[in-house]
């Protein structure tokens, strides 16, 4: 924009002493060619009475001196054809002359400036004055430089004003953009400085107003999702009592353990709720990952499915909470249980990814591969939220990966791969 500005500036300003200049520098020329024929007339005015009486002999005299003091050359041309004075063609302009009319005529090199004088037996004299094209430009070259250079002052002047403009208005909009930016970068605390134009702390004005209603939005969105993540804890409480009344001790276990594991996710989601800023989380996706096949073994023995881990013994670490990742496994399991029929067999795969991290791969012997859509947030399959999927593919994001699907080995069922990225 700065340079749009000072080119702007520059062609206008440019255009501007065009207009003014070119004529101005005409007028200085038309005004010396007319000082120096003016001047040459009058030289040749002050002959005019001589050539009048006729007498050559008077007329020579004068001539000699003249055409040694004046700078422009005097021709005498007398109808009997003698020629006095200095050495001239004679032209048309002079023949047009000795009918008795005065006129100014170009020739090479010049001008010549013509008088007929009629002398005392009627016959017309012709009085010829020459002034060189030097003569006539004499003083315009120092007056076009002294123009030129008045020009080319204003248009610095001019170039020097748009640069103060261009910071006027650029300086206020990059600390606009370097707010927005902050924004989007999620520092919510960023605000825009009140200066510049009317119009750049107009904008300034709107951005921290829309700023501060983020922050209000996302705040009290934080204190709901963690409102009602804690009142869920009451009824965790009346099932874990519930589940401690049972008599058969292998329920008692299982239930006991299903209520331990959604109080985790229930803690895990206040947490995130007050700190949602928090980063640098890392965790042992071998620890989380094997933690999380053996919770979900135990329904695929209820729901006679075969359980496949081949996973690497680790460490491998990500970046990425426990929590987070555990959220991301528990999605892409539970997916395999809504989307394929009991008795299903699948696998789990951990292996350590090329340059840090790890890949996941979770494969079932299903009907095929998800319809791309269930990536979608809030799209489901099976009648659920639609979140499952969404979660996972978030985790893989924000871990620094990606999540990605197909069919499993051997070309039957589906194959979904999680990527995490190294610390």
């Amino acid at each position: 924009m700065r340079a749009r500005l000072t080119l702007l500036v520059a062609a206008t300003t440019t255009l501007i002493l065009l207009a003014f200049a070119i004529p101005t520098a005409i007028l200085l020329r038309n005004t010396a060619a007319e000082r120096a024929v003016a001047a040459a007339s009058q030289e040749a005015q002050l002959l005019t009475t001589a050539v009048a009486t006729g007498d050559k002999a008077d007329v020579a005299t004068y001539l000699q001196g003249a055409n040694v003091s004046y700078d422009h050359p005097i021709t005498v041309f007398w109808p009997d054809g003698t020629v006095i004075g200095a050495e001239a063609p004679r032209s048309a302009a002079v023949e047009l002359a000795a009918i008795g009319r005065s006129l100014t005529a170009e020739v090479d090199g010049g001008r010549e400036i013509l008088f007929g004088v009629q002398n005392r037996e009627g016959a017309t004299a012709v009085i010829r004055v020459y002034v060189d094209d030097a003569d006539l430009m004499e003083g315009v070259g120092r007056s076009w430089l002294l123009l030129g250079a008045i020009a080319v002052a204003l248009l610095g002047f001019g170039l020097l004003l748009a640069a103060r403009m261009a910071r006027v208005l650029l300086v206020p909009l990059a600390d606009l953009e370097a707010v927005s930016n902050r924004l989007a970068s999620g520092d919510l605390e960023a605000r825009a400085a009140a200066s510049g134009p009317p119009e750049a702390r107009n904008v300034g004005t709107a951005l921290n107003t829309l700023a501060d209603r983020i922050k209000d939005l996302l705040e009290a969105e934080r204190e709901r999702v963690a409102d009602l993540s804690h009142r869920l804890r009451t009824p965790l409480t009346v099932l874990r009592l519930e589940a401690e009344a049972l008599a058969d001790s292998s329920e008692r276990e299982t239930v006991d353990q299903a209520v331990g594991e959604v109080e985790r996710a229930v803690g895990a989601a206040i947490r995130d709720a007050r700190n949602p800023g928090a980063s640098g989380a890392a965790c042992d996706a071998a620890a989380v990952v094997a933690e999380r096949v053996e919770f979900w073994s135990a329904l695929a023995e209820d729901t006679d499915r075969e359980c496949r881990a081949d996973l690497d013994p680790g460490p491998l670490p990500v970046r990425l909470s426990a929590e987070e990742l555990a959220a991301a496994m528990d999605a892409l399991l539970a997916n395999v249980f809504a989307h394929t029929p009991d008795g299903t067999a699948f696998a789990v795969r951990l292996r350590p990814r090329e340059g840090g991290g790890a890949v996941v791969d979770v494969a079932d012997e299903g009907p095929g591969p998800p319809d791309p859509a269930l990536f979608e947030r809030g799209r489901s399959g099976g009648g659920s939220t639609g979140l499952g999927l969404d979660i996972a593919r978030r985790a893989a994001a924000s871990s620094g990966g990606r999540i990605a699907f197909g069919q499993g080995p051997g070309g039957t069922g589906a194959l979904i791969g999680l990527e995490l990225g190294a610390p």
